[in-house]
């Protein structure tokens, strides 16, 4: 038998970029934020501001795209063995992130609406209960903020033929939704104030449009990031060339089909076809791409050549 053989052949497929961290800290926003949602949609009910009910209201999506991470991180952590998933569950939490773009960009409609309705239709508002009660929900979002910092999105790790940028979609995601909440509570409060001071009420929806359109413009950058991921895009042209280029200046190789995609937020697989002459165990071309860091799981097919020329398509001859 070849038990040894086959254990040596075989490899993880965790490309999971899960984090205990990460999830710890989504529980305690989670609790922040529906804790401070409860309290702006009861204030904003009693003290008749339409800002802070909407703030209120549209913290209440953030908890449930704040569930969505939790829920991304115990399956993907529970799953990251399953043989069901051919390349692990790495991309759970690209999905979840998506999903709470997605989330974002409901929300942003939300509020352009709300916003654009308290134009025509403007109430009476009890500035002081209300400026007091936004205050405290800006607090709780700064701090929830600085909880969920993806300290990963501001350190490049160097890597062959380019940096290599560590990202936690998941808790991005959760990042960029307690910033709208931020925001929209600070947009609450200038409102507020200039309604109290100049008696600028309409202010209060004109905040809300200019916050819907930054949470739009959120929304739009991480669905940018996140769905190439899931479409199975393929990396980089300069980090494909650099491959290619790794492979055919050993011997007379050529490559004749090469698929390089993302199995996780930064963990790229490889399918490489190649042609020569004097062909070679496969470990052997495996190891030509050993400084290629990104690629965390490469298969290699080798061909023998049994033609002259034996050049790839559009290869100089």
């Amino acid at each position: 038998m070849h038990t040894h053989t086959l254990e040596k052949l075989q490899h993880s497929h965790r490309f999971s970029s899960t984090s205990k961290k990460g999830e710890r800290r989504t529980r305690y926003v989670l609790f922040l934020t529906a804790v401070t949602m409860v309290v702006e949609i009861v204030a904003g009910s009693l003290f008749g501001s339409m800002a802070l009910l909407a703030d209120g209201w549209h913290m209440g999506t953030h908890v449930a795209a704040f569930m969505i991470a939790i829920f991304a991180y115990q399956y993907a952590s529970k799953h990251a063995e399953d043989p069901e998933y051919s390349f692990g569950t790495g991309k759970v939490s690209v999905l979840g992130g998506f999903t709470s773009a997605v989330t974002l960009a409901v929300v942003a409609l939300v509020m352009l609406l709300e916003s654009t309705q308290r134009i025509f239709d403007p109430h009476a508002i009890q500035f002081n209960e209300a400026i007091a009660v936004a205050s405290l929900g800006l607090f709780v979002n700064v701090v929830s903020a600085l909880m969920l910092k993806d300290e990963h999105h501001h350190h490049h790790h160097d890597d062959h033929a380019g940096d290599h940028h560590h990202h936690d979609h998941n808790l991005r995601a959760a990042y960029f939704h307690v910033l709208a909440d931020a925001l929209t509570s600070l947009l609450a409060i200038m409102a507020l104030v200039a309604g109290k001071v100049f008696g600028w009420n309409w202010m209060d929806p004109m905040m809300g449009i200019v916050g819907s359109i930054i949470i739009a413009r959120w929304s739009y950058g991480l669905m940018k990031q996140s769905a190439p991921i899931l479409l199975d895009a393929s990396i980089e042209e300069k980090y494909q060339t650099a491959i290619k280029a790794a492979v055919e200046q050993d011997s007379d190789n050529r490559i004749a089909d090469m698929h390089v995609w993302r199995v996780g937020a930064n963990h790229y697989a490889a399918i490489i076809s190649l042609v020569t002459h004097y062909p070679k165990p496969t470990e052997y071309y495996k190891e030509l791409l050993r400084g290629f860091k990104k690629l965390s799981h490469l298969t290699v097919e080798v061909n023998l050549c049994s033609e002259e020329p034996c050049m790839a398509p559009g290869k100089d001859q």
